[in-house]
C-alpha cells in the first residue's frame, strides 16, 4: 500500500498526532502519523468497517464471530 492519506481533520499543532490510512481492494490498512516506517496494522475490508460503524454506536454490543463475515474475506 503506498497511497496514504490522514483525516480532513488533521491540521495545525495536534493535526500531526493522527492516523493515516491506506486503502486497496480487500484491505485497509492503519498506521501512525508520527512514525510512518514503524509497524503498520492491516484489516480486512470487512473487519474494519464493522469496526468503524462499532466506533459511530453509541451502544456497546458484542462483535460478530467471523463466521458471520462474508466467505470471501
Amino acid at each position: 500500500m503506498d497511497k496514504w492519506r490522514k483525516s480532513s481533520y488533521s491540521g495545525e499543532g495536534d493535526g500531526n498526532n493522527c492516523v493515516e490510512i491506506a486503502t486497496s481492494a480487500s484491505h485497509i490498512a492503519v498506521r501512525d502519523s508520527k512514525a510512518p516506517v514503524r509497524a503498520t496494522l492491516t484489516f480486512q475490508t470487512a473487519a474494519f468497517t464493522l469496526f468503524i460503524q462499532a466506533l459511530s454506536t453509541p451502544t456497546i454490543t458484542t462483535p460478530p464471530s467471523p463466521s458471520n463475515l462474508p466467505a470471501d474475506q
